[in-house]
């Protein structure tokens, strides 16, 4: 409330912030909230004491880091990626003044949604069964689960590979994709909202070919290999533009080499074999792959290769990166030099 006898203002209500930090999971805002309330303090009242009221204590809550905040409707209205952005989620209302008649006014009130999306350096992209729980757990220390039928990664699992230099690498075992996944089918959307935020993709093929069901058509590794692709575009076309690693997985089974090099040609030359496919399942774009490594999680071979491979793409990346941010800066310098002299 303000005081009109002698002009006071009332303190403005307290803010509601999500604030991101490391270390918070959706779990802990739980515990901590588990009215799923977050509600700011009051504005303290103007007095002759003090004629502008405090303003109410804000309410800010620790989120994990990938966080997406959405409205009811779905329509997304912020994020935070790095650790200390904060985001206002409902503004306190005005305190009393002369322009309200000395009354208070109501704070914001909003329905929102927290979605998590994984942030991770490379993110595991295949068909189910494929062996991307196989290789989380050959290139760190993750344990998935793992089992000779599809669908054992139901949750995306996290893993880091831990280089001699101490260099660290997460990498993402995501559910696995089937066909229609872009329509939401399986893990659908779950899956593919995390392939968003990791910086490079590592896809991992089954050098024998899939199949989900008895009921469902068998893919070639060729096959799958563009249906993955096709996928990931008909989700979101930018998926395609991250770098992109192929590992091709069990060359430990018989035929295995035979099949590579039928595999091999196709990958070369793709467009004189893409009459063999339906035509809905061809991509309007390839992906270009940095680096093709045979491997077999069972034995053990190539792993070591694959795991140089991703190291040699991440720091090319971010070494592009710095160029790019040098250069920026530079050319902000520039600018900034030639205002002065101009003003001069």
């Amino acid at each position: 409330m303000g005081y009109p006898r002698l002009g006071g203002e009332g303190g403005r209500g307290g803010d509601v912030w999500f604030v991101a930090r490391e270390r918070t999971t959706l779990k802990t805002i739980k515990d901590r909230y588990p009215q799923k309330r977050f509600i700011a303090g009051t504005g303290a009242n103007s007095s002759v004491i003090s004629l502008k009221g405090e303003k109410g204590k804000d309410c800010e809550v620790h989120v994990p880091l990938g966080i997406s905040i959405l409205l009811d409707d779905g329509k997304q209205i912020g994020e935070l990626n790095a650790a200390g952005e904060r985001f206002l989620a409902a503004r306190g209302g005005l305190g009393g003044s002369l322009i309200t008649n000395f009354l208070p006014c109501k704070g914001q009130k909003r329905i929102i949604r927290l979605d998590l999306k994984l942030i991770a350096d490379v993110g595991l992209v295949g068909f189910p069964n494929a062996g991307k729980s196989s290789l989380l757990s050959k290139i760190s220390h993750a344990k998935p689960e793992i089992a000779d039928y599809a669908f054992t990664t139901i949750q995306p699992k996290l893993g880091k590979i831990m280089y001699s230099d101490y260099k660290q690498i997460s990498v993402a075992d995501l559910p696995g994709l089937i066909e229609g996944a872009h329509v939401n089918k399986g893990m659908g959307h779950k899956f593919l909202k995390h392939v968003e935020r990791t910086k490079q993709l590592l896809l991992v093929v089954d050098i024998s070919g899939f199949q989900l069901s008895v009921k469902t058509q068998f893919r070639t590794a060729f096959e799958t290999i563009l249906l993955l692709t096709k996928e990931l575009e008909l989700y979101k076309e930018e998926l395609l533009t991250k770098p992109a690693l192929l590992a091709i997985n069990k060359m430990d089974l018989p035929c295995a080499k035979d099949n590579l090099n039928e595999l091999m040609k196709q990958l070369q030359n793709p467009q004189d074999f893409l009459h063999l496919l339906q035509e809905e399942m061809i991509p309007a774009k390839t992906l270009e792959f940095k680096d093709i490594i045979p491997i077999s999680t069972y034995t053990g071979e190539g792993i070591d290769e694959l795991k140089e491979c991703v190291r040699k793409s991440i720091d090319e990346e971010a070494e592009q990166e710095n160029e790019e941010y040098r250069k920026k800066k530079l050319l902000l310098l520039q600018t900034s030099e030639e205002q002065q002299m101009n003003r001069s």
